[in-house]
């Protein structure tokens, strides 16, 4: 018994553009790769079905950049407090050896 083909995403796109933007007919294209017409119809209708998703913005993405943001203040920030520290660490050190004290 054959084995049933799978298809990448990526080749369905580029079989649905081809259509939509008129480069080669639906029947060239499903002879020329061998498939049934109504499974390339399906793969447009899938195509034009999502095509209003591809501009709408994502709400987990828009929370992990802002999730991302508040990291890298606070990165910035325990940054600045480490070099205030080391810095004054510097300054005490020098000034108990100018004293005489160890």
């Amino acid at each position: 018994m054959p084995r049933r083909r799978t298809f990448t995403a990526e080749f369905k796109s580029q079989l649905v553009l081809k259509v939509i933007s008129g480069e080669q007919s639906a029947a060239e294209l499903c002879r020329q790769h061998q498939i049934k017409p109504q499974l390339l119809s399906d793969w447009k209708a899938a195509f034009l079905a999502n095509a209003a998703t591809v501009f709408q913005s994502d709400g987990r993405l828009l929370e992990a950049e802002l999730r991302i943001a508040e990291m890298e203040r606070q990165i910035g920030r325990q940054t600045m407090e480490l070099e205030a520290a080391k810095k004054a660490l510097s300054i005490s050190t020098s000034a108990s050896l100018r004293n005489g004290r160890s």
